[in-house]
């Protein structure tokens, strides 16, 4: 695994990553969340995959992924970042 970016987000409560990995297939969220997990010794509930990307026919990916932390900080940003459903109105 090579980071190839680190950055500190004191506003978020996260540290956000870019790391690349090597696999002979594309890893799901869940696996690239325990990937970064491990290599960071992180509680897999405070790490958060935004990302997982490749290139046709390489086997290296790109994963971004924040590692949060407290899991309260993650749920919180989730809420954040994700819009409400709206509701459907019955016409009447």
């Amino acid at each position: 695994m090579k980071i190839l970016k680190d950055i500190k987000n004191d506003l978020m409560n996260r540290k956000e990553f870019h790391v690349e990995i090597d696999s002979d297939k594309t890893p799901s969220f869940a696996e690239a969340a325990k990937l970064v997990a491990e290599h960071f010794k992180a509680s897999e509930d405070n790490v958060m995959v935004e990302n997982v990307k490749g290139s046709f026919g390489m086997k290296k990916f790109i994963i971004k992924a924040s590692i949060y932390e407290s899991k309260e900080a993650k749920e919180d940003a989730f809420k954040r970042l994700t819009k409400p459903k709206k509701e459907k109105v019955a016409a009447a």
